[in-house]
Order: C-alpha cells, then sequence, then structure tokens
C-alpha cells in the first residue's frame, strides 16, 4: 500500500452545502444499514493498518474490512474465506486449495492474516461509527475453488457442499461478532463473494485435471443453499458478482438484502426493477477495478440518474436506493488508483443527494 496521503480535496465542482456529506467516524449513525459508498473487499498491499486508514479515510460512511491477497497463499479469496471454517480443514496444493482430515501450516498461516487484520481494525477503526462490511466467498464460490480429500471440486458432492456451508455459515457469524466486538459502534453486514455461481449454473466450471467440464447444477438447487447460509447470518447480507450472467433474481430469492454487481454487465433490467420493488438495495459497481481513466464523479451521477430513469423509479428514491462501489475488487489496480476510485465513488454519491 502506498504511503498514506492528506484526505482528497472535495470535488471542485460540487454544491457547497453537499461537501461535508457522509458519516464521519464518531458521528451518529444513519437509520439504515447502508451507506452512500463502499468498497467491494479487496486492495493492493500488504499492510492491514494502512489499508483500514485508506478505505476508513475515503469511505467513512461505509467502511469494510480490506482483504490483501498481495500478502500470498492464505490472504487469497478461497484461502481467507477457507481460514473462517469451523471443523474443517484445508491446505494448499501446487493445484489449488483442498479439503484435509487435519489443519496444517496453510490454513494456521491464512488464520493469522485474519488475526492481524482484526489486531489493525481495533487500533486504527475502534471508534468509526456506522455500517462497516465483512467479506467472504460464498458458499458455492467456495466449493467451486476447494478440492476434495479424493476426487473433484466440492462443488459436485452434495454433502461435502452441505458441510462447507454449515461450517462457513458458523465461522462467518463469529468474525462478524469479533469485528462488532472490536468496533462496538459498528453495524457489520456480511458480504458474500460468489462469481463463480454463473459458471455452476452454465456448468462451464473445469474439472481438476482441466480437460472437461462439470456438469451444471439446477437453479433451485442453488438457490435453496445459498439461501440457508443467508439465513444462518446476522444482519444483512450482500450478495456480490461482477462475472457476467450475474443471477440476481436468484440471489434475491435466496434472501439477499443487497445486490452488489458491475453495472456496464448487468443488462436485465426486469431483475433489477423486481429487485428495487421487493425493498432490496443495489449495490452498483460504477468504475473499474483496474488502473483507468475515471471520469468526473458528477458525469458518473448523470449515468446514474439516467439508468434509474430508465428503470421507472422517481428520482427522490435513487440516493437511499443505491452503495456505489468500485466494479470489482481493487488487488489488481495500483495503489494511487485504488484510492482515487475509492474517493471518485464517495463523491459520485454525494451528487445523487437530492437538491
Amino acid at each position: 500500500m502506498a504511503p498514506l496521503h492528506p484526505a482528497s480535496p472535495a470535488d471542485p465542482d460540487l454544491p457547497a452545502d453537499l461537501a461535508g456529506a457522509g458519516t464521519a467516524s464518531g458521528a451518529e449513525p444513519a437509520a439504515t444499514p447502508w451507506g452512500p459508498a463502499t468498497g467491494v473487499g479487496s486492495l493492493p498491499g500488504a499492510d492491514p493498518a494502512e489499508a483500514l486508514r485508506v478505505v476508513t479515510g475515503e469511505l467513512p460512511g461505509f467502511a469494510h474490512l480490506p482483504e490483501l491477497p498481495g500478502r500470498g497463499p492464505g490472504a487469497d479469496l478461497v484461502g481467507r474465506s477457507a481460514a473462517l471454517l469451523v471443523d474443517l480443514a484445508v491446505e494448499l496444493t501446487p493445484a489449488g486449495w483442498r479439503l484435509v482430515p487435519r489443519p496444517g501450516l496453510d490454513q494456521r498461516r491464512a488464520r493469522e492474516f485474519l488475526d492481524r487484520d482484526l489486531d489493525a481494525l481495533h487500533d486504527v477503526a475502534g471508534t468509526y461509527t456506522g455500517p462497516f462490511k465483512v467479506q467472504a466467498a460464498g458458499p458455492w464460490t467456495l466449493a467451486a475453488g476447494l478440492e476434495r480429500t479424493r476426487g473433484d471440486r466440492a462443488v459436485v458432492d452434495p454433502g461435502a457442499r452441505r458441510d462447507l456451508a454449515q461450517s462457513l455459515a458458523e465461522g462467518l457469524a463469529a468474525h462478524a461478532a469479533a469485528v462488532a466486538a472490536r468496533v462496538p459502534g459498528a453495524r457489520v453486514v456480511v458480504q458474500l463473494d460468489e462469481p463463480s455461481v454463473p459458471a455452476v449454473l452454465l456448468g462451464a466450471l473445469p474439472t481438476a485435471s482441466g480437460f472437461g467440464k462439470l456438469a451444471a447444477v439446477e437453479e433451485p438447487v442453488v438457490e435453496q443453499e445459498l439461501a440457508a447460509v443467508v439465513r444462518a447470518l446476522p444482519g444483512p447480507v450482500v450478495v456480490h458478482c461482477c462475472a457476467q450472467r450475474a443471477p440476481l433474481d436468484l440471489f434475491r430469492s435466496a434472501g439477499a438484502g443487497a445486490l452488489s454487481f458491475d453495472l456496464g454487465l448487468v443488462q436485465d433490467l426486469d431483475a433489477l426493477g423486481t429487485a428495487v420493488e421487493a425493498g432490496t438495495h443495489l449495490v452498483p459497481g460504477v468504475v473499474p477495478g483496474t488502473d483507468a481513466p475515471l471520469p468526473a464523479p458528477k458525469a458518473t451521477a448523470s449515468r446514474l440518474r439516467a439508468w434509474w430513469n430508465e428503470l421507472g423509479f422517481p428520482a427522490d428514491r435513487l440516493h437511499e436506493a443505491v452503495t456505489l462501489t468500485p466494479a470489482c475488487g481493487l488487488a489488481g489496480a495500483t495503489p494511487g488508483y485504488a484510492r482515487a476510485a475509492m474517493t471518485h465513488v464517495r463523491e459520485a454519491a454525494r451528487y445523487l443527494l437530492p437538491d
């Protein structure tokens, strides 16, 4: 992570009465579990304290616990999520993460990363007040990323999926409680990352050998097993998928309180409209997750207003119905771009406030 710089100046085009909008650390929390802008999860760098300083500085209305996969194995999405498992063990092999009978060095290292993150959270953000997000792989993405001790990916085995889902829900609930204990003013929101679900539904996941494809799983089964995890978690749950063909209707039906997606990839306006009518919060990703030229925040806000108008809802509902994010995690970005992307979504969200 690049050295911390002073807080970014407000956009010069921002109306003066909105320049201080947002919930600063220590401020009275909003009535809803959502803030105006947040991050998807991952950042570049390896210093959890520095990453938290950046996130709480740039996204004071809805901060999150950063993931830093640049630290190496165990800090990646699958390894970090596997570290949360209760009574299940994993190890790292040349082919990836695998379920094993007993925990070893790889799983201990992954848990040590989580412990360091929690220590940094207490030191850096212990006085934070407001919604605060933690992230982990959802049950389908975790099962797609773990091999069984003997055989193919766990996603093909209903019994293995069930055990993984129950273990993940228990561990993730404990993780959320640990975060809440270190940040008493936080209202913890859990995000399940499910980038593998489209491939699970389409039968596009490769076998362990790489020479074939795993059979597709029927949509009702995917929904049912995801819903079981959502129900077991405390508080509101965000389901995130920045892949193409994100099944937003399925995620909503599984009980997601919010849907996180890449705005540029989702063309299903009916699914989005149904979600809004059902009271599901939307978390659109509005800028790329890797280095790219950024438009003015005001232009992003105008793009969102046009999109909202196309959905057919009153303009004055937009700012309450959405939380802005980058399109995906920022681990592949440079530190400077990652900070700029977070600043951008925060400033663009302020332009959505009614006059």
